[in-house]
Formats: C-alpha cells, sequence, structure tokens
C-alpha cells in the first residue's frame, strides 16, 4: 500500500511540477509580452516627440531664418523611419486588424507631415518666403499632425489595455504559484514520510526475516531432538516387549499374562507410531489410528466396517484412545464379534468441537453378559480420562457397543 501511495505521491508531483513549469513559461511570456509592449508605447511617443520636433525646428527657421533651428527637424525626420519600422517590428504577426490600421495610418500620416515640412523648408531654402509662410499657414499641416496625434494616441490606448490585461494576468499568475509551491512542498513532506515508512518497513522486513531464520533453526533443532527422543521411545518399547517376551520364556504358565502384556505394550506403540512416529505431526488421523489397531486381526473371517469423516486429534489424545481401541480388538478377538466370525462396526461423528466414537460387535452371540470389570475396563476407563472424554459400554446378546466421546481441540 505503501508504494502505491508513493506512486501516487510521485505522480502529483510530477505534475506540480508540470504546473509549476507551465506557470512559469505563461509569467515569461507575459513579462516578455509586458516588455514588447512598454517598447511599442515608447516608439509611438518617439514618433510623436520626431513630428512635433521637426515641426519646431521648421517654424524657427521660418521665423529665425537660422538654420541651426533645423537641428531638431533633420532629427525627427532621422528618428521618424527607425520608429515605425521598430513598431511593426514589435507588433508582428500578433496585431489586431485595428492595430494594423492604426500603424498604417500612422506610418502614412507621418511621412505626409515630413513631406509637407520638407516643402515649406525648401521654399526658405530658395528665397521664397511668402509662399513658405502660406504653405505652412494652411490647415492642412495642423489637420496632418491631428490625425497623425489621434492615431496614436488610440494606439497606446490599445497597447495601455493590452498591458492593462496582462498585468492581471501576471497576478493571477503569481497567486496561482504560491499554492502550487505548497502543494509541492506538502507533496515532499509526504513522499518523504512514505519513504521514510517503507525504509522502516524494509528494515522490519529484515528483522522479521532474521527473527524467522533463528526460529526456522530452532525449530529444525526441536524437530532433530524429537525425531531423536521419538526412536529412543521406540528403542524402549522394543527393549521392554523383549524384556517382558524373555521373562516368560522360562515360565509356560505366565506365557498368557505375558502375551497380554506384550499386546499392550504393541497397542502403545501402534498409538506412539500413529501419533508421532509415522506422521510426526501435532496432530494424527482418527481413520488412520482406527484402521491401524484392527490391522493386526482385521480379516475376511474378522470383518470390519469402518465409516466416519477425516478428523485430526490432538497428539496427546491418540496414545490413550489407541489403549482402548487395542482393549477393544484384542476383547472381539477372545469374548465378542470375531470369536464368531461376527462383525466390528466402528462409526465416528464430529459435531461442536467433539468426538462420537461407536463401537459396536454384531454376531457375537453372547451367552452370558459380564457382571464384572476387569482389568482391560479398568484400564479403558483410566484412559477415557486421560483423553479427556467420556466411555460407555452396553451389552446384549448380540454383542457389545461403545460410545467414546472425547474433545478434537487442545
Amino acid at each position: 500500500m505503501n508504494v502505491a501511495l508513493l506512486g501516487v505521491i510521485a505522480a502529483a508531483m510530477f505534475a506540480t511540477l508540470f504546473l509549476v513549469y507551465q506557470t512559469v513559461e505563461a509569467e515569461r511570456a507575459q513579462r516578455e509580452q509586458v516588455r514588447r509592449t512598454v517598447e511599442v508605447l515608447e516608439e509611438l511617443r518617439q514618433v510623436s516627440r520626431s513630428a512635433l520636433s521637426g515641426e519646431t525646428g521648421q517654424r524657427g527657421y521660418l521665423i529665425t531664418l537660422d538654420r541651426r533651428y533645423l537641428a531638431p527637424y533633420q532629427a525627427g525626420r532621422e528618428q521618424i523611419d527607425p520608429a515605425l519600422e521598430r513598431i511593426r517590428e514589435l507588433i508582428g504577426d500578433d496585431a489586431t486588424a485595428r492595430q494594423t490600421e492604426l500603424i498604417d495610418q500612422i506610418d502614412a500620416l507621418a511621412r505626409a507631415k515630413f513631406d509637407e515640412m520638407a516643402g515649406g523648408v525648401q521654399l526658405l531654402e530658395d528665397g521664397r518666403l511668402l509662399d513658405a509662410r502660406r504653405a505652412i499657414l494652411t490647415d492642412e499641416g495642423v489637420e496632418t499632425m491631428e490625425r497623425l496625434n489621434r492615431a496614436i494616441a488610440e494606439m497606446q490606448d490599445i497597447e495601455n489595455e493590452i498591458l492593462a490585461e496582462l498585468s492581471t494576468e501576471a497576478a493571477r499568475t503569481e497567486a496561482r504559484v504560491l499554492p502550487l509551491l505548497g502543494a509541492l512542498f506538502v507533496l515532499l513532506i509526504l513522499a518523504m514520510f512514505a519513504g521514510a515508512r517503507l525504509v522502516g518497513r524494509a528494515a522490519r522486513a529484515e528483522a522479521e526475516a532474521a527473527q524467522a531464520a533463528v526460529v526456522s533453526e530452532a525449530r529444525d533443532r526441536a524437530d532433530l531432538l524429537a525425531r531423536e527422543l521419538n526412536h529412543r521411545v521406540k528403542n524402549l518399547f522394543a527393549v521392554v516387549l523383549a524384556i517382558v517376551q524373555m521373562s516368560a520364556r522360562d515360565k509356560p504358565e505366565a506365557k498368557e499374562v505375558t502375551d497380554s502384556i506384550a499386546q499392550r505394550i504393541r497397542a502403545l506403540l501402534t498409538a506412539h507410531e500413529v501419533s508421532q512416529g509415522e506422521l510426526e505431526r501435532p496432530v494424527a488421523s482418527l481413520r488412520a489410528l482406527v484402521e491401524t489397531s484392527l490391522a493386526p486381526y482385521r480379516s475376511s473371517k474378522h470383518p470390519a466396517k469402518i465409516d466416519g469423516p477425516d478428523v485430526m486429534l490432538p497428539a496427546k489424545r491418540v496414545t490413550p484412545l489407541g489403549l482402548v481401541l487395542h482393549e477393544l480388538t484384542t476383547n472381539a478377538v477372545k469374548y465378542g464379534a470375531w470369536r464368531k466370525e461376527g462383525t466390528v462396526h466402528v462409526t465416528w461423528t464430529e459435531q461442536d468441537g467433539s468426538v462420537r466414537l461407536e463401537w459396536r460387535e454384531t454376531g457375537a452371540e453372547l451367552e452370558e453378559l459380564p457382571d464384572r470389570k476387569g482389568f482391560g475396563s479398568l484400564l479403558m476407563t483410566s484412559a477415557a480420562r486421560q483423553f479427556g472424554g467420556t466411555f460407555e459400554r452396553d451389552f446384549d446378546a448380540d454383542g457389545l457397543t461403545v460410545t467414546i466421546v472425547l474433545p478434537v481441540g487442545d
């Protein structure tokens, strides 16, 4: 999620930088336009000053006949053409139709005014003073000057309006830059925060990975010790079983007892293998335990029907339950259904965190019902207490029914 957030922040930063760039470029273009407009206004004033200076010099020469008064006229005549060309250059292709029309008028009127002044000066230089005065005093020169001033004034008004619009737009642009820079600063802070979180998460991940490696190594050592312990327990079972069998070798009268003890030891070993020795898991299959317990005696003559869902029992409940199943199996062979070629039915169901297992024997044809509890019964009752459940037996003429209830969880 932090990576996605960092990506969003980066995208927002790029977008903000792009907007800042566009804003700066727009402001630069506006400054350039302002500079151009200011230059246009200055050149328009130069045209007006040149015409006025030329007219002043012409009239001074007329009054005094002193050629020194022609200096302003000569200067104005030299300045008028560059000023007009500069105005056209500054306006360029972006000029409106009215601006183009006005600059053409200003050009024509300025040239007409200077041509009129040049004619008067030439008359004076030719010695035709009266003709020069009559030409100067006509309304044509005054009207041309007024039209020139009006055209220049209108052109100045247009440029001043453009300048005002540019100033307003520049103010709006500047006002937009500050929030954008503020947003960029906030995004930078968020990016730093997200980056710090990513770095912290990476550090935690590395620490967790290192810890997981340590835990895995410890688990491997524990598994190795568990396997070694399991191996030693199985060896211990084998030693005890061998001792029991060897103890009865020279005492035939004890063979029945030692065989019974040996079978119970084997049952313990079987239950141990189901819960630890073979599966090596903290849980064991109930079906595997039942099938393993019945396997030594189950055959076509000793049929068994097993039915139930897949249930995994905690390993600590498997050993005592294995003892119970062993006792029931050996009793079925000695006294119950398998003595008469009957059938053993083992079924179980799971509900509300408990397993209800039913061991039912049919075809036993019991001639008399047991009236006392032997060692096997006491052993099964004790085992039931170990796995935290209940154990009930019920005899009838057809056989035995045992109901075992034990919890599935720890």
